[in-house]
């Protein structure tokens, strides 16, 4: 499996497993379990490379054996007993219990190494207290124990490359879990889109520095934190240059962060992390122990951050902090500002913050207003992002992303609106990867877009007197719909409304007068068939040319990257390359937006990586790899897992039959195309049958008389049969019945058989595959969808423009002048008949009012 295969199956497997625990407090046991694995599979793999043999391992790593002890400290930070390692739990089999844990909870604690005490003391603390949540009996807690670790012990974590895949599914569990943790998903979760967002942004203000620091003062889980410092990392040589502090006031949320920076790879020396309220208790510059030799302030290349929204705090007393002296004191009710202070101190004057926070800050009177006019005048806000409503969970409120400096050269704040670019994904709103890159782009090269982004001077937004809602500056709304009040009465395309298609006039020239005829203001439509006329003019043809063009290499340029390069190409770096590839090849292509196909092919990106790093891992021959298809079933009342077939390690089944086995797989279609039509020829056979017909087929004939009972037919046919001339027609339809019932239990049997062989033929083929043939199924896997999507996006663009076309005619083809006119012939018409009506003499009375009504005259 690859790693998003592993993460959805582990996800899967401990939501069943959780039961009626709540998804908040589960995902800490979880996390826990999974991080004790990483330091014991990270010890056992240091003592291998030590020269300790397997049953070195059993005999000596043990407390007594004191010099073993030492030297596992010296180099890891903490010691793990053999009798308490994650294996030897699950070589324990029976004799396992929960108690193993707490004994090896306890022990850990006890022999950190002090060197380490502040990354792992007190780290496995929210585990050790939620055992006893996980069963009422030292039984039932074993029980869920176990299951659990033998889950979690399917994640490889045997180095570098084993970071990535660890980071991944720790990342995935956490998301998942935030979606089913209600409001308290906010705790310790940033949408991982949201914090690609930020990374890009900040990545790129620190290219090209050697050493960096970065640090999150509400770090939650610390997943913000590390995808600021992995974006970061693409752009460096030396990744362990980057250092990361974070401070999270709650305790388990706080020993969340540290298991995740820890289990990436990070070194432990470059983790500084503290459990503390942020706004009560500063970042110290020293430690108590040695004020003097520790003096050490707090200032960082990056600050990130994602706090509380409008939590309430305690001002009282600060008015002369550091923090907040130069800017003032946020209200009681709301610490937003308190935070955003807070960070920008810490910023060093050519470093960059990123912070998430509600709509409401941009506007807010008061003393926010205060704080807000001062950061204005004293230049320290760059850009202001509005994001899209219902974003984040546990809350659907607006937020935005504002992008502050301590030492900016221009003074106008870029805006932008990005509250319409996001995916509707369940309950809540995504950022698409196009949206992500859109708006770092944008921030990137500050463009003023239309209704998307623009840089406001200092000067405007004192007149909005610090006013910075974004509706103020950016208008993204729809436009509208006008209609012309001359084209309404008398008809015609007026042609001011024409010239919102401008942008494509100007690349199809020729195009307008071949579509449109007349003089003056107002034209009219005069191609018959205006998706031909597009299509046909020779502009329009010069653009999908030119696409083509541009792109006509595409396809083999990401074989040679992708496929050619598979075992030793980066990841990341790729993405990156082919990402810039994408847009230069747009620079000569207008019309069409470079986002909408760097999209179509993240969208297939990701699944490319997972297969690319089973690749880097297990070589090429990974590809001709099948692995068993295990399926959860029910066995004796209980589930288990069984294996149900097989499944390409790389290459879909699917993709196999339709590539090289396409007859076989043809084949089993047509047999089940044909299976599929005989219910309805069944149908037709009941229809045919009279109400007493039905009546004398009897119990060939289900109860609600909708279908024929298979097992009956037969034997109501042999008794019609004793009388064939009276039941002559009932007899012929039974029989065709019948006939139709055994071709389709034949056709189910020959479909099963087929089905199996080709199953097993495939396995076959994937396992045998030349090495022409890999490529070919990667080219289709990989390359293909990409190419594809991307290849209909000028025919996507020509639809969405003919449908303009179409409906400007349709929308003043009939005027108002048409309509009065119809109002008018229908009322005659309607006049006329009631001159026909007869009745009562005060039906009559009645009908001759309505006449006058409908403007024509009563008829004495």
């Amino acid at each position: 499996m690859n790693k998003q295969q592993l993460a959805a199956k582990i996800w899967e497997s401990a939501n069943r497993m959780r039961s009626k625990i709540e998804a908040n407090e589960y995902k800490d046991y979880i996390l826990g379990f999974i991080f004790y694995k990483y330091l014991s599979d990270k010890e056992e793999q240091w003592l291998l490379s030590e020269e300790y043999a397997p049953e070195d391992i059993r005999e000596y790593v043990n407390e007594e054996n004191e010099e073993t002890v030492r030297s596992t400290q010296r180099n890891l930070g903490y010691f793990i007993g053999y009798k308490d390692l994650f294996s030897t739990w699950i070589q324990m089999g029976a004799d396992f219990s929960v108690d193993n844990v707490r004994v090896a909870l306890s022990s850990f604690t006890r022999l950190i190494s002090a060197s380490h005490k502040k990354v792992f003391e007190g780290i496995f603390n929210t585990l050790e207290t939620g055992l006893s949540k996980l069963g009422d009996t030292s039984k039932s807690q074993t029980k869920a124990v176990s299951d659990l670790i033998r889950l979690i012990n399917e994640i490889p974590m045997h180095g570098k490359q084993d970071y990535d895949v660890l980071g991944f599914i720790y990342e995935y569990l956490i998301s998942n879990f935030a979606a089913n943790a209600g409001k308290k998903a906010g705790e310790f979760y940033t949408p991982h889109e949201v914090s690609l967002l930020m990374s890009e942004i900040v990545a790129d203000h620190l290219k090209g520095r050697s050493e960096i620091k970065i640090y999150d003062p509400t770090s939650g889980s610390g997943s913000l934190l590390i995808n600021i410092g992995q974006t970061t990392a693409k752009y460096m040589e030396d990744s362990n240059r980057i250092r990361y502090y974070a401070q999270e006031l709650k305790s388990n949320t706080y020993n969340l962060t540290r298991m995740n920076l820890v289990m990436r790879g990070i070194l432990p020396d470059n983790i500084v992390t503290r459990n503390g309220d942020t706004l009560e208790e500063d970042w110290p510059y020293f430690d108590e122990s040695d004020p003097a030799g520790t003096y050490d302030p707090l200032y960082v290349d990056a600050v990130v951050s994602n706090p509380p929204y409008s939590q309430r705090w305690e001002p009282g007393g600060k008015e002369n902090d550091p923090r907040y002296s130069r800017y003032g004191l946020a209200p009681k009710a709301k610490a937003d500002y308190a935070f955003l202070l807070h960070d920008l101190y810490h910023l060093m004057p050519d470093g960059i913050m990123t912070i998430v926070l509600p709509h409401g800050v941009l506007f807010r009177g008061g003393e926010e207003g205060k704080i807000r006019k001062n950061l204005i005048e004293q230049n320290n806000i760059d850009t202001i992002i509005g994001l899209p409503a219902n974003i984040f969970f546990g809350t659907g409120i607006p937020t935005i992303v504002m992008v502050l400096r301590q030492k900016r050269e221009n003074t106008d704040v870029l805006i932008i609106d990005a509250s319409r670019g996001f995916v509707k994904e369940g309950k809540n709103n995504k950022l698409r990867a196009s949206d992500i890159r859109r708006i770092a782009d944008t921030v990137r090269y500050r463009r003023n877009t239309p209704r998307y982004s623009r840089t406001v001077s200092l000067g405007e937004i004192r007149q909005n007197d610090y006013n910075l809602n974004i509706p103020r500056y950016v208008d993204s709304s729809e436009a509208g719909e006008n209609y012309d009040l001359y084209a309404s009465m008398f008809g015609g395309i007026p042609l001011h409304e024409l010239e919102t298609l401008e942008e494509y006039w100007e690349i199809f020239p020729s195009l307008k007068s071949e579509l449109f005829e007349g003089n003056g203001e107002y034209v009219t439509l005069k191609a018959a068939d205006v998706r031909a006329a597009i299509r046909g003019n020779t502009d329009v043809q010069k653009f999908r040319d030119n696409f083509r063009n541009s792109f006509a290499d595409f396809g083999d340029r990401l074989d040679d990257v992708l496929i050619d390069r598979a075992e030793e190409l980066s990841i990341p770096k790729t993405e990156e390359e082919i990402s810039a590839d994408i847009f230069r090849r747009f620079e000569s292509v207008p019309l069409l937006d470079p986002y909408r196909a760097y999209e179509k092919f993240e969208n297939h990106y990701e699944e490319i990586s997972g297969d690319l790093e089973l690749i880097r891992m297990e070589g090429m021959a990974t590809v001709r790899k099948v692995d068993p298809n295990m399926v959860i079933k029910k066995q004796k009342g209980k589930e288990a897992e069984v294996q149900d077939g097989w499944k390409g390690h790389v290459l879909p089944f699917d993709l196999v039959q339709r590539v090289c086995l396409h007859e076989e797989l043809s084949s089993v279609r047509t047999m089940e195309e044909r299976l599929s039509a005989i219910p309805g020829e069944l149908e037709e056979q009941l229809e045919r049958l009279s109400e007493e017909d039905k009546v004398l087929a009897g119990d060939a004939l289900n109860d609600t008389n909708d279908g024929f009972v298979a097992g009956k037919v037969k034997g109501v046919l042999k008794e019609l049969k004793e009388d064939p001339a009276e039941n002559k027609e009932i007899i012929a339809t039974l029989s065709d019945a019948e006939t139709l019932l055994k071709e389709g239990k034949e056709l189910k049997k020959e479909i099963k058989k087929a089905g199996e062989t080709l199953h097993l033929k495939t396995k076959e083929t994937i396992e045998s595959l030349s090495d022409d043939e890999v490529r070919k199924l990667l080219h289709e896997k990989w390359t293909a969808p990409i190419c594809d999507g991307i290849c209909d996006l000028p025919e996507n663009l020509l639809n969405e423009f003919t449908k303009d076309i179409g409906a400007m005619a349709e929308k003043y083809a009939v005027t108002l002048n048409d309509i009065e006119k119809e109002i008018r012939e229908t009322e005659a018409s309607l006049v006329s008949m009631l001159s026909e009506l007869t009745g009562s003499e005060a039906d009559m009375k009645g009908i001759r009012e309505l006449q006058k009504l409908l403007g024509g005259e009563a008829n004495a």
